[in-house]
C-alpha cells in the first residue's frame, strides 16, 4: 500500500546526506515496522527505497536518511526540490533485512548503510544481547548519525584517518551464535562476505546500496511467459523486465533495483542468474523464484508465471 506523507522536517546529517522526517497529513499513526525495513519514496515516478532509521515505538513519524547520488534521480529530487510541506507518495514499510535472534550480534555499516543499523542496535540493546557496531566513512563529515552511535560498543573508523576498515581482524575467528549484518558499498559487503566464508550458514546477512549487476557476462535467453502464453527473447542490452514490457505486457514493479521484490515471479522452467538483494541463500539454491527487474537465466530457454501481470497490450 502506498500512502500520502508529508515532510514535517530536512536537515543536513553530513556532507551529501539529508535527514527527512515524514508524518501522516491528517495525524494518523502510521504502519508499525521492524529493525530493518525500508519504504519506497515516489519521486514524480521514480521510486527508490530508503530505510527508516528512526525509533521503531515511534508510530507517528518515519526517519530517513537520503545520500546524494550522482545519478540518483530521487535522492537528487529529495535533497533539492523537496521541502518542508511537500507531500510525497511512500509505500508501507517491508523488511527484506530482518534482524534474526542471536547471542550476539557483530554489526558493520558503511557510509550511509548506517541507517538500517540504527534501529538494530536500539533493538540489541532494549534484549540485552552483545553486540558491536564498526561504523566506517570516508571521513568524519561523511558520517551522518555519528553522534547517535558514538559510544560503548562502538567504534568509528573514518577512512582519511585510519585507512581501510580491518575486516578480518575485527571479525576473527568464526564463532557460533553470532550473527553479523553489513550495509555499504559493494568493496565492504564483498570484504565482509569473504571474511566470513568461513563462518556458520546463516551467519551473515548483508544489504547492498544497488544489486550485483550481470555486466558483461550477460548472454541472450528465450522467455515463455506461461499465464499470458507468450515467448519473447531478452537481449543482453535489456533486462528481463524490460523485454516484457517491450512486448506489450505490463508487471507491477517498483524499485527496479531488486530490492523491494515487487516483480516477484516463479520459476518454471531453466536455471535463474540471480542479481537481486531479496531471496534468501535457500531460495537461490532452491531456484523457483526470480526477480524480473535485475535477474536473469542462466539457460538459453525458461518458463515463469508473471504473477503480478496487471494487463497486456494486443
Amino acid at each position: 500500500m502506498t500512502r500520502e506523507l508529508v515532510v514535517t522536517s530536512k536537515e543536513e546529517a553530513a556532507e551529501d546526506v539529508m535527514v527527512i522526517h515524514l508524518t501522516d497529513p491528517g495525524g494518523d499513526p502510521l504502519p508499525e515496522w521492524t529493525p530493518g525495513a525500508q519504504v519506497g519514496v515516489d519521486g514524480d515516478g521514480d521510486v527508490r527505497q530508503y530505510s527508516l532509521c528512526g525509533p521503531t515505538s515511534e508510530r507517528f513519524t518515519w526517519r530517513i536518511g537520503v545520500r546524494r547520488e550522482s545519478n540518483g534521480v530521487v535522492s537528487n529530487k529529495l535533497h533539492d526540490s523537496v521541502s518542508v510541506g511537500r507531500r510525497l507518495h511512500v509505500s508501507d514499510p517491508q523488511n527484506l533485512f530482518p534482524l534474526v535472534p542471536a547471542e550476539r550480534y557483530v554489526l558493520i555499516a558503511g557510509g550511509i548503510g548506517i541507517t538500517p543499523l540504527l534501529p538494530m542496535v536500539e533493538e540489541v540493546k532494549r534484549a540485552g544481547r552483545e553486540w558491536s557496531l564498526y561504523y566506517r566513512g570516508r571521513s568524519r563529515g561523511h558520517m551522518a548519525f555519528r553522534s547517535e552511535v558514538d559510544g560503548p560498543g562502538v567504534t568509528l573508523w573514518p577512512e582519511d584517518e585510519h585507512g581501510l576498515l580491518p575486516v578480518n581482524s575485527l571479525l576473527g575467528e568464526p564463532r557460533p551464535g553470532t550473527a553479523v549484518y553489513c550495509c555499504g558499498p559493494a568493496p565492504l559487503i564483498d570484504a565482509v562476505t569473504e571474511a566470513c566464508a568461513a563462518w556458520p550458514a546463516g551467519t551473515l546477512h548483508v544489504e547492498r546500496f544497488t544489486p550485483d549487476r550481470p555486466g558483461d557476462s550477460a548472454r541472450p535467453f528465450v522467455a515463455e511467459l506461461r499465464r499470458s502464453k507468450r515467448t519473447i527473447d531478452v537481449p543482453t542490452d535489456k533486462s528481463l523486465l524490460e523485454a516484457i514490457e517491450a512486448a506489450g505486457i505490463s508487471v507491477l514493479s517498483s524499485c527496479r533495483t531488486g530490492t523491494c521484490g515487487t516483480c516477484e515471479a516463479t520459476v518454471l522452467d531453466g536455471e535463474p542468474e540471480h542479481h537481486d538483494e531479496v531471496l534468501t541463500d535457500e531460495e537461490r539454491q532452491e531456484g523457483k523464484l526470480i526477480m524480473l527487474c535485475v535477474s536473469r537465466f542462466r539457460s538459453s530457454d525458461s518458463i515463469f508465471d508473471t504473477r503480478n501481470t496487471t494487463k497486456e497490450t494486443p
